[in-house]
């Protein structure tokens, strides 16, 4: 116990502190467990939040790190010189990647390709103005912030970047009014995430799209979440034309990656010089997201996926008729998936409790938990899980 401690007392007295912290000190996971410094056990439904698709410590990951950890890990004069782990992960994204998206920038987070897209955007199109929606997060840079449809993130940053117009989700009219208006993109989760997993109507996509080309508007998804499976499908914006396309999170599995892939028209209109970076496409990102990507390719991951996620809203809607009087809704898609809480009092001792007996959840606008798991979580792992959560409702409510 004195070990952990000491990690607590160190945290807390020398770590900037911009997050209320959970006290556990996680020392090691494997796969959908993550086991505290004293070894007890949890069960892990964030990945980290939505990074660590394959699960922890997974070898494909290890392994990739060893092996281009001996060769080399930057390269000399960055991205100024060639490298085969970056053409390897290039040739291999250039498979998965809608056709059109022909061009692929590599980047360290998913609020740097954001940022990014932002900011070529406007190069490209030779506009100011960026809409985004009401309750949409895109990243903490102050460029990205300012592209966040949340007055939570935004009020306390000021003076914020400009010509940012703000819609309300999933509503195609709202933009219809405004995207004349000198603008350059709009910026679109195909499914808000932070702001509460908000899924859209299966046409919003389709239909911004073809808004976005009349009005020679680039439409930049932002993917940075929903990509690579999360939610079903390899892109949660498959099928549909998009300009900008960005990426982070599951794309390495948990190590600091990110990407962003544009149109051949897009690429046409920059410059040398008009986006770099020290690290972007090091040798070693690139081999452990090839590693990743090649892993979910190979395993099929997206049929996991989609059976877990069945099992799982088929699961969280029988607590929810249950617990009518708690759980006002069961939403999302694949296993990307929240469960809105009536009260955020309610919502935060039912997190302590799955704490206290095992399983970590995250908790977002106070009242909605987020369920995102590994991709690759089985299905006794999610009834495990799940199992906690209903025992810590029934607990609540004998309780309260």
């Amino acid at each position: 116990m004195d070990k952990i401690l000491d990690t607590f007392q160190v945290e807390d007295t020398h770590y900037a502190s911009f997050a209320n912290k959970t006290k556990i000190s996680i020392g090691k996971g494997k796969g959908v467990y993550a086991y505290d410094e004293e070894g007890k056990k949890y069960i892990d439904l964030t990945a980290g939040w939505g990074v660590t698709s394959i699960g922890h410590a997974n070898p494909v990951i290890t392994n990739a790190l060893l092996e281009q950890g001996q060769k080399i890990i930057q390269n000399p004069n960055s991205g100024a010189t060639y490298s085969p782990a970056r053409s390897k992960l290039i040739s291999l994204m250039h498979e998965i990647l809608p056709g059109n998206l022909t061009r692929i920038f590599f980047a360290n987070s998913g609020a740097e390709a954001n940022d990014a897209a932002i900011k070529l955007a406007r190069k490209a199109t030779g506009k100011l103005n960026i809409i985004s929606t009401v309750n949409s997060f895109h990243g903490r840079t102050i460029s990205t912030v300012s592209a966040t449809g949340q007055d939570s993130h935004r009020e306390r940053f000021n003076p914020l970047i400009p010509n940012h117009i703000f819609v309300p989700y999933n509503d195609i009219q709202a933009i219809k009014e405004v995207i004349e208006n000198d603008v350059a993109a709009v910026i679109v989760e195909p499914i808000q995430g932070e702001g509460g997993v908000n899924v859209p109507d299966p046409d919003y996509l389709k239909k911004l799209s073809y808004l976005c080309t009349r009005n020679n508007v680039l439409l930049i998804a932002d993917e940075i979440q929903t990509g690579f499976y999360r939610t079903g499908p390899l892109f949660a914006s498959d099928n549909v034309k998009i300009d900008i396309l960005t990426m982070a999170k599951s794309i390495a599995g948990g190590f600091p990656f990110g990407a962003f892939a544009i149109t051949e028209n897009v690429h046409d209109k920059l410059n040398i010089g008009d986006h770099g970076g020290t690290y972007c496409g090091n040798p070693l990102g690139c081999a452990v997201a090839y590693s990743v990507i090649k892993y979910m390719l190979d395993s099929k991951i997206w049929e996991n996926v989609e059976n877990i996620s069945k099992f799982t809203f088929k699961k969280l809607n029988e607590i929810q008729k249950e617990h009518p009087d708690i759980i006002k809704d069961v939403r999302g898609k694949g296993l990307l998936i929240a469960i809105e809480i009536l009260d955020e009092n309610i919502t935060s001792s039912l997190n302590s409790k799955c704490l206290d007996e095992g399983l970590i959840l995250n908790v977002t606008h106070g009242n909605i938990v987020r369920i995102f798991p590994a991709l690759t979580i089985t299905k006794e792992e999610m009834e495990e899980g799940l199992k906690i959560f209903e025992n810590s409702l029934n607990k609540y409510k004998r309780f309260n």
